[in-house]
């Protein structure tokens, strides 16, 4: 007795905590984040003769050199903010701004704000809270998630968002600017909201503006700046577009100074794709150039989710759901409509076809998916005519969709540009329609062919759940980021981590394509048994197998990429 309590005692020390009263350990408590230290074989027994392995260690894999996109910081230009004795400077200390935001001096009811007014939105519950965890200058997220065997032992790595321990402004004398520029998207009020809440309650800013209509509002006396408060954007996000518009063009450096110096605006964010982060990116240099103490912070908006580097854009699930509503009208139409009922579903999508592909697989309902990335063949073995026809002969009715730039190959590219520089567009839809009729009445056959374009209606709706809690995650680290004194950056979802991406980085390969050799491309094949006009020799887009070609070689320290240097990209 006296043996078996001594080896109960001796288990119990080793913490082997789940034991089998015949003696067979059942699992064995790994405490979160611990592995053996060898990350080599550990097997766990189950009582039966069979040994499972939980990890191995390959032989030919492994990270020595992880290479940081540099994020710039006014750190090293500005002194920084020194917060009160005992709060260490920093986020780890509680904030409270209840006192200073009282409701009025005498305890009257909030009044109706001007622009000019010193106590705007004084709000009674400001955030009273201690972040407790602080995201630490050195901590990083992998870009390079997916390894294989024979790569050089290098990763990129992006700096991970989230409340940093030391302010570089002073909270209580921020005063922020916010536009949203280029075509609208699902979630810009969100956005908008969540930036504001954020600046108002987690660090009780003094004043946070809207630059209405773009870039244009600057300076263009037709939309003049508003002063944003909490009641203003209270439920905003449960409409779509931006209550502050947007429009192209209207980039001004000058106009923009004047304002910037008028107002006392130390923090910018700029909602927009990479065109609009191209001239926050211009307002950073200025700034760094003339010694402007202004962090400047872009917010990747696209409804194409074509934005290098970030897992997706906010607003596109919303836009994929609000599309897949259209492809069901496009499938009804074509199967009540006789004879040979064709529904045809055109998507926004300019230069990538994701919104067009991924509404597809949402809906299951597709018979012929285009995208700009794919030549359109339209007859012979891999034609999509014939492949039409014959699926028409199976199923009576046929569903096809096509984003919005597909078939420049076969239309030509236009030289026209808008106020974005944005290229006009042929009108494949029409076309589509065109040739189908032409092409059904050589074998004697009439068709119904429904057109729908839903384009602008799948970016308008509200942001659906996630991506109103997403756009809520960008917008609360943006604002973080920026009150420790980051500018020229982005922010954005890489490997399901919020992460700051300098804007010459990820411009640089912006617009991104669907890779039409990648899984998502081969999912639409196998989904709608459409011809490929790929060839199985064409090069893939996708992220590059060979780190060698992308990062040079090092010591095996941590380095730090300068931000000008362009990234390959990591689609």
């Amino acid at each position: 007795m006296n043996l078996a309590i001594q080896l109960l005692l001796i288990l119990s020390l080793l913490d082997l905590s789940r034991i089998f009263c015949f003696g067979f350990i059942i699992g064995p408590r790994i405490e979160a984040g611990r592995y053996p230290d060898t990350f080599s074989q550990l097997h766990i027994g189950d009582g039966s003769d069979t040994q499972h392995t939980s990890y191995f260690q390959p032989t030919n894999i492994s990270i020595q050199d992880v290479y940081v996109a540099h994020v710039e910081t006014l750190r090293d230009r500005f002194p920084s903010y020194e917060c009160r004795e005992g709060a260490d400077g920093s986020n780890g200390a509680t904030l409270n701004f209840n006192e200073r935001r009282q409701r009025g001096t005498n305890g009257e009811q909030e009044k109706e704000c001007d622009i000019d007014d010193e106590y705007c939105n004084l709000d009674s519950h400001v955030a009273n809270l201690q972040f407790q965890e602080l995201v630490g200058d050195d901590e990083v997220v992998l870009v390079d998630t997916v390894l294989k065997g024979g790569m050089d032992s290098v990763s990129r790595a992006f700096c991970r968002a989230g409340p940093k321990r030391h302010l570089h402004f002073d909270p209580s004398k921020v005063n922020a600017a916010i536009l949203s520029a280029g075509g609208l998207c699902c979630g810009v009020n969100n956005v908008i909201r969540e930036l504001v809440h954020s600046l108002y309650y987690l660090y009780g800013a003094n004043k946070v503006y809207g630059i209405q209509g773009g870039f244009h509002g600057f300076h263009d006396p037709n939309c003049p700046p508003i002063l944003l408060t909490t009641d203003m954007v209270e439920n905003i996000h449960h409409e779509g577009g931006t209550i502050l518009g947007s429009s192209r063009g209207g980039f001004d450096i000058e106009k923009i100074f004047d304002f910037v110096e008028k107002h006392s605006i130390n923090q910018l964010f700029i909602i927009g794709g990479d065109g609009t982060h191209r001239g926050a990116y211009a307002i950073h240099k200025a700034c760094m150039e003339r010694g402007v103490e202004l962090a400047v912070v872009g917010i990747p908006k696209t409804i194409d989710n074509d934005i290098d580097y970030i897992d997706r854009s906010f607003g596109f699930q919303t836009a994929c759901e609000a599309a897949q509503l259209a492809i069901h009208s496009a499938k009804t139409e074509a199967k009540c409509n006789f004879p040979n009922g064709i529904g045809i579903c055109k998507l926004m999508g300019r230069y990538s076809g994701f919104l067009a592909a991924f509404a597809a697989l949402g809906s299951q309902d597709v018979d012929l998916v285009l995208v700009p990335e794919v030549p359109i063949i339209l007859e012979g073995p891999q034609g999509i005519l014939p492949f039409l026809r014959k699926r028409i002969k199976e199923q009576k009715y046929v569903v096809v969709v096509v984003a919005e730039g597909a078939g420049e190959e076969i239309l030509g590219v236009s030289d026209v540009l808008d106020a974005g520089g944005n290229r006009a567009l042929p009108e494949i839809g029409p076309y589509l329609q065109k040739v189908l009729k032409e092409y059904f009445s050589k074998f004697g056959e009439t068709t119904t062919i429904k057109y729908i374009d839903p384009s602008y209606t799948v970016r308008t709706v509200p942001a659906n759940g996630a991506d109103s809690l997403y756009c809520q995650q960008l917008a609360m680290d943006a604002v973080h980021a920026a009150m420790a004194g980051f500018t020229g950056f982005s922010i954005g979802l890489v490997n399901k981590q919020n992460v700051l991406i300098p804007i010459p980085q990820l411009v640089a390969t912006s617009p991104r394509h669907l890779d039409p050799l990648g899984s998502t491309w081969e999912r639409i094949l196998a989904m709608t048994g459409q011809p490929s006009s790929i060839s199985k020799n064409a090069k893939s887009t996708g992220t590059p197998t060979d780190a060698s070609t992308i990062l040079p070689k090092s010591s095996g320290e941590l380095i730090v990429m300068e931000s000008g240097l362009p990234e390959p990209s990591a689609h």
